[in-house]
């Protein structure tokens, strides 16, 4: 009984273990800026840290127009290894499908009859949004079947997370249930930014196919010195445009300076002149914003305790200090004050010995607050960690097991019934007694009769 007791008790305690030593995924910050939105969709992410610091709506579904090339880049850059030695055909059967669609071109159709490099085509599609170079591709890797490079689309947009995304095109042209989230499309953009050339095709202004003369212009002027105008920003990196009068204006890129690297997404600028493009107006004013006044800072030191833990079947020590497992960093203003960090525990109420120096004991989650007024902003959470090594007492140990035993429901009902038994046996001798001195007072009587 007591062995079974025993290895009921040690279950509990290493699942009670495991639950504490689960650590939260950071949760992203929203941090007040004066940037007058023309979006009505902002996403703003630190890629350096992965936390996000400024968010309107990132997950409501819009419609993506172009950006939807660059999960056609992923598709293919996961299907052609060799960009430049790999050649297709190019058919006007298959550019026929764009006919009456008022589609972005690259002068792709210039080269029916002949072959072009996946390179070249990879250029004409994301630079000037290429419709053409989109359908192409698709036919390629999708063996001549567009709707099966569509469900190669769908299927990786799945893979890498993106739970309200549909895709029913390769180039964008609208359709209701064409559809992505600005959380979503960061995903997409953060891992093709790990695929080879899309950072370099994607942050190129003019480019020159093989064996043309006039160069494709790129339809994001922030990155275009010579044609952006008052669009233009020095530290802005690619992505892709896309407009539709649906989806509206739509811009997926990067702002980078003095070590940092943010990640914008903006959807649904609604289009009120074809010439205005209100999405590279927020773009450059949250980069302005997020440059100057965010930075990266420690906000919980490993070596600095968080918290002290109960701690039993010790001698002589009661409680133990914790300690972050690893430094805390985070992006948060760059006028911030320790107060405006505020950390909250999870932890149990006591922790038994043995307790080795880093055991996880439980959670730490980090916010910033920047005002009274203000909500929390949740930055990170972290796993706490012993900070010293506690031996287990065997006396106290054993004490406690016998407690436990005593206190366990299975002992109580055991003991219950031992009581019952005895007090039966004893009311039994009493009356077997009883009923043999009855007995042998009549005997005595018969003889003396």
């Amino acid at each position: 009984m007591k062995k079974k007791l025993l290895i009921f008790i040690s279950l509990v305690l290493v699942v009670c273990a495991a639950l504490s030593s689960a650590v939260i995924p950071a949760s992203a910050a929203n941090y007040k800026n004066d940037v007058k939105l023309k979006s009505q969709t902002a996403l703003l992410i630190n890629l350096d840290t992965g936390q996000t610091v400024y968010s309107v709506k990132a997950n409501e579904r819009r419609y993506p127009a172009s950006t939807t090339k660059i999960m056609t880049y992923i598709v293919v850059a996961e299907h052609i290894k060799d960009f430049e030695n790999t050649r297709i055909e190019i058919k006007q059967s298959v550019l026929n499908v764009l006919e009456g669609t008022g589609s972005s071109v690259a002068n792709v159709a210039s080269h029916v009859g002949e072959s072009m490099r996946v390179i070249d085509l990879l250029y004409s599609m994301m630079v000037p949004s290429g419709n053409d170079a989109a359908v192409v591709l698709a036919d390629y890797v999708g063996g001549g079947d567009t709707s099966k490079f569509v469900k190669m689309m769908n299927d990786k947009a799945k893979e890498l997370g993106c739970k309200d995304t549909h895709f029913m095109n390769p180039d964008g042209l609208h359709d209701k249930n064409h559809y992505t989230t600005a959380n979503d499309l960061a995903k997409m953009a953060r891992y093709a930014l790990t695929l080879p050339e899309f950072s370099t095709i994607t942050n190129t202004a003019t480019y020159y196919v093989e064996g043309e003369d006039y160069p494709l212009v790129t339809t994001n002027y922030m990155i275009d010195e010579n044609r952006g105008g008052e669009y233009y920003y020095q530290y802005a990196q690619g992505i892709k445009t896309g407009t539709t009068d649906e989806a509206g204006h739509c811009l997926v890129t990067m702002g980078s300076a003095d070590g940092y690297t943010y990640l914008g997404v903006f959807l649904m600028n609604p289009i009120k002149d074809p010439d205005e493009y209100g999405t590279m107006i927020d773009a450059a004013d949250l980069f302005r914003w997020s440059l100057t006044q965010l930075e990266l800072n420690q906000v919980a030191s490993a070596e600095t305790p968080i918290c002290e833990a109960k701690v039993s079947l010790a001698w002589g020590k009661d409680s133990i200090q914790l300690t972050p497992e690893k430094n805390i960093n985070a992006i948060v203003p760059t006028d911030y004050k320790q107060k405006n960090i505020i950390i909250e525990k999870s932890i149990p109420k006591t922790v038994e010995a043995p307790i080795k120096k880093g055991d996880v004991i439980g959670t730490a989650t980090v916010y910033y607050k920047g005002s009274h007024a203000s909500g929390k902003q949740k930055l990170a959470t972290v796993n706490l960690v012993a900070s010293e090594s506690v031996e287990r007492s065997g006396i106290i140990y054993v004490f406690e097991v016998v407690k436990k035993v005593v206190v366990h429901p299975v002992f109580l009902i055991m003991l219950g019934v031992i009581v019952l038994l005895i007090i039966i046996y004893i009311i039994s001798s009493v009356i077997i007694s009883k009923r043999r001195r009855k007995r042998s007072k009549h005997v005595r009587k018969y003889r003396n009769f």
